[in-house]
């Protein structure tokens, strides 16, 4: 199938991402932006359609028709600086006293710390029979963003493991471009978790095409979520699907499954400035183009976001009408899982 796709010289330029060697441009974060990119109708995933015609027919379990990745960078685990300020302000506003009294010792009460969720979001995802990843960040004190040691979340980490869900690698600021700095994280987070690590996707969704698939296959990830656009939503490369990296200068795929980032709650609103309306109706148009094309549409949900006021309320209308199309929705590993011992081995 890889040998049709290079003989369209369009879809194999995308595919692979051409355009991101030997960049020339990049954006404040290092990273090649929507808005640099030839690409224009990022709404479309040509590749994975092209594929579909040519014989790519991906199957889920209990006959699902695609697939969700249900996934989520925890950047945050204790309320920032001002958050303490503006919590209590926001509180007041509304009349809610005893919120307002609790927002100031939320760092050291966990009850009262609304990013200390995990369990949370766990929860609800379950009631849709779903479960996720969740990316931790093994930051030093001092590194940019530090905000948790990694140390002190222990007993999150191994119950969110011993329940069935994923926690992986949330690679830091450097992390995309340094194989020390990669192994030294993985190493931190596998001794916490007591277990290997397999998933993994970069803070600030920084990427460098192919040399940060060659790092993560080299430290031994098996798969990577990081491949999207941070300043839009859709097909990075034309693919809703799973596929291994093609090296254009080695020419030879790289030893690692990437599951493209699709959909990401930021983005929606502060980087495409989408209103909640407008956001929504291009969430469900990727969804369902997802859906027609046997895809898999990863999604990442931070657990310190909040829209329309309530921090999982939306996020819950995003399972809601996934669920509702009958999806198979889990975490990163079972998706590798499923793809690499059930769909690679019948290509």
């Amino acid at each position: 199938m890889i040998e049709k796709l290079k003989q369209n010289e369009e879809l194999w330029d995308l595919y692979t991402k051409k355009e991101e060697y030997n960049l020339t441009f990049s954006d404040q974060y290092d990273r090649f932006p929507y808005y640099l990119s030839s690409q224009r109708n990022i709404f479309d995933p040509k590749v994975s359609r092209f594929l579909v015609e040519n014989g790519l027919h991906p199957e889920y379990p209990d006959g699902k028709k695609f697939a969700v990745c249900l996934t989520h960078d925890i950047d945050f685990a204790y309320p920032e600086k001002l958050y303490p300020i503006m919590g209590t302000a926001k509180a007041l506003v509304k009349g809610n006293l005893v919120g307002a009294i609790k927002t100031p010792f939320s760092r050291v009460n966990k009850k009262w710390n609304p990013w200390w969720n995990f369990r949370e979001i766990m929860e609800l995802e379950a009631k849709y029979n779903a479960k996720s990843s969740f990316y931790f960040l093994a930051l030093h004190p001092g590194e940019k963003d530090f905000n948790y040691k990694i140390e002190d979340l222990e007993e999150e980490l191994r119950f969110i493991s011993d329940n069935g869900w994923e926690v992986g690698l949330h690679g830091g600021y450097k992390s995309y471009n340094s194989f020390e700095d990669i192994m030294e994280k993985k190493h931190r987070l596998e001794k916490v978790l007591g277990k290997q690590v397999i998933g993994y996707r970069n803070h600030y969704l920084k990427f460098k095409v192919p040399d940060t698939w060659e790092l993560l296959s080299k430290a031994g990830f098996k798969y990577d979520a990081t491949f999207g656009y941070s300043d839009c939503a859709g097909f990075r490369n034309g693919m809703c699907h799973p596929f291994r990296p093609y090296n254009l200068n080695t020419e030879k795929e790289i030893d690692i499954l990437e599951l493209p980032l699709i959909i990401m709650d930021k983005t929606l609103l502060n980087f495409m400035h989408l209103d909640v309306k407008k956001a929504w109706e291009l969430v469900k148009s990727l969804i369902d183009k997802v859906e027609q094309y046997n895809g898999v549409v990863t999604i990442l949900w931070h657990n310190n976001i909040s829209i329309e006021g309530e921090n999982l309320k939306y996020y819950e209308k995003f399972l809601e009408y996934v669920y509702s199309k009958k999806a198979w929705i889990t975490s990163g590993e079972e998706i590798f899982n499923w793809w690499s011992d059930n769909v690679e081995k019948r290509q």
